[in-house]
Formats: structure tokens, C-alpha cells, sequence
């Protein structure tokens, strides 16, 4: 009987040693290694073909000339180019009667949703719903008004800010540098009271008068506000920075100062009037 054949090779050592653990000497497989040479040769020669590395000011360019910015550039330049007619006929669009033409209304609903996405999602929200701070778009309460050509001049010249002159404009007072706290808790409850919270009945009715003495002015006499000054009504439960009484204090105490871009210093009038048109469209437009 034949024995059986031993084809177990030994596999050569490098010499090294740890432990008593020697290291074999096993290449790697010659597939392996072509391949390995062949990306190389192909990336040197992808960094001469295209841009790639990076110097001071951009890229090196490549001798093929291609750029993705460029051909991004190019693509946007024959959308605008395809659009150039309704884009020119949206920027002096009368908005009171854009329904009236679907085609114009419909690219300009679009074309806001873009620039919303763009500029105003970061304040108020991906879906317009606002944050503490940021009102809330799709709601009815506005503190200048709803109508779209309101919207129109807000996003246009913005609110409070320092580069447009005629952004809207409004401030309300650090009451704590003029009432005494304890005038302030008053004045809290009654608001408490008239936005149907609970509240100290003895505080509010002190607080009625300096209500009437001194935040009427703006806010009205039954605290519903004014949009001629930008002045929130306190009695709908709707609230910007919060309506619980220790918010109200603070904001009473210190005040609010929001500051809201003028945006027709960034965008095109086109681009402002879709946004308005965007954002009156939501839902909560008058």
C-alpha cells in the first residue's frame, strides 16, 4: 500500500522572532501587487488630468480643463437663461393679483421655496414653524401684518437691523430701568390675566393701571396689540420668546431686540417677491 503523499510545504520565515512567534515570508499574491501598481500609475495620472491639488488659491487646474464648479455654473446659467421671461415678469409683478396668472404664480411659489430653504429655514424653521424667537409663519399672527404685500416689505428691508433705513422698527423699553420690581410683577399678572393664564388677582388689578400708564401706549388699551408699531397682542396665547410669568418678567425686566435681515440687500426682487409669495402661500397669510 502506497503511503499517503505529504505536500505540506514549509513556508520560508523572515527571521523574525517575538516571544518565540516567528513571521512568515509570504508575498503577496502577484494579482494583488499589478493591481495595486495600476491604481497607482492611474492616480498620478487623474492629478495631471484633472484638478487636484490644492494650492494657495484654488486647485490645480489639470490638463483636461475640467471643473464641477464650472459645469454646476453652467447648468444654473441655462436654468436662469430658460427662465429669464418669467423671472423678469416676477420682479415687477404687481402680488396683490399674481394668482391671477398660474403660470407666474406657480414658478413663483417655487422659486421661494428655494430661497426660504436657502435664507430663512435657519430662523424659522425647515417647515416655517419658527423657534423661541423666530416667529412662527404659518400661524395668522403677525406682528406687521399678513397681507402679502406686508410680507413683501418685511423680507425686503428686514427688521431692526443697521443696513437698510427703512427696515422695520420698534423697541420696546427695559421697563426695569423704570419700574420698580414689584410694579413689574403687577404689570406680569395682568398680562397673565388677559391672556387667560392663571394669576394673582390682587397683582393684576395693581397692575391694570400701570398697564394703562405705561405699555397701552403700544400694545393698546385691551392689550391686542398694534402692527403699525410692531407691537404683539398679549391676549391670543401666541408668544415669541414665551408666556409664562417668569419669561414675562424677564422680558419686561430687560426687553427683546430681534433683529431680522434686509434681504433685498442679498436677493434679486424676484427672488424677494417669491419669497413672499412662498411664505403668504403657507397658510397663515391674510
Amino acid at each position: 500500500m502506497r503511503s499517503p503523499r505529504n505536500d505540506k510545504q514549509e513556508v520560508e520565515t523572515t527571521g523574525h522572532s517575538w516571544d518565540g512567534i516567528q513571521e512568515y515570508n509570504n508575498p503577496l499574491p502577484r494579482w494583488w501587487v499589478w493591481i495595486l501598481l495600476a491604481t497607482i500609475v492611474w492616480g498620478i495620472g487623474y492629478s495631471i488630468a484633472y484638478p487636484a491639488w490644492p494650492l494657495i488659491k484654488g486647485a490645480t487646474p489639470g490638463l483636461l480643463g475640467f471643473s464641477t464648479r464650472a459645469q454646476v455654473a453652467a447648468d444654473i446659467a441655462a436654468v436662469d437663461q430658460a427662465n429669464a421671461a418669467l423671472t423678469t415678469k416676477l420682479a415687477s409683478a404687481d402680488l396683490t393679483t399674481i394668482k391671477d396668472d398660474p403660470t407666474l404664480y406657480g414658478y413663483a411659489v417655487n422659486m421661494g421655496a428655494a430661497v426660504f430653504r436657502a435664507n430663512c429655514s435657519q430662523c424659522h424653521g425647515a417647515g416655517a414653524a419658527g423657534n423661541v424667537g423666530f416667529p412662527n409663519l404659518l400661524d395668522n399672527d403677525w406682528l406687521w401684518g399678513g397681507k402679502i404685500t406686508d410680507i413683501a416689505y418685511t423680507v425686503q428691508h428686514g427688521v431692526r437691523n443697521e443696513q437698510d433705513p427703512d427696515a422695520r422698527y420698534s423697541q420696546m423699553p427695559a421697563w426695569g430701568e423704570i419700574l420698580q420690581p414689584e410694579e413689574i410683577h403687577q404689570v406680569v399678572n395682568y398680562v397673565l390675566q388677559i391672556s387667560g393664564q392663571q394669576f394673582d388677582a390682587t397683582l393684576a388689578d395693581a397692575g391694570k393701571q400701570i398697564f394703562a400708564d405705561n405699555c397701552a401706549a403700544c400694545h393698546g388699551d385691551d392689550g391686542k396689540g398694534n402692527r403699525d408699531v410692531g407691537a404683539p397682542n398679549l391676549t391670543d396665547k401666541i408668544w415669541l420668546y414665551g408666556g409664562d410669568e417668569a419669561t414675562l418678567t424677564k422680558t419686561v425686566t430687560y426687553s427683546r431686540f430681534g433683529v431680522m435681515p434686509a434681504w433685498g440687500l442679498r436677493l434679486s426682487q424676484a427672488q424677494v417677491n417669491a419669497a413672499a409669495v412662498y411664505v403668504h402661500q403657507l397658510g397663515g397669510g391674510e
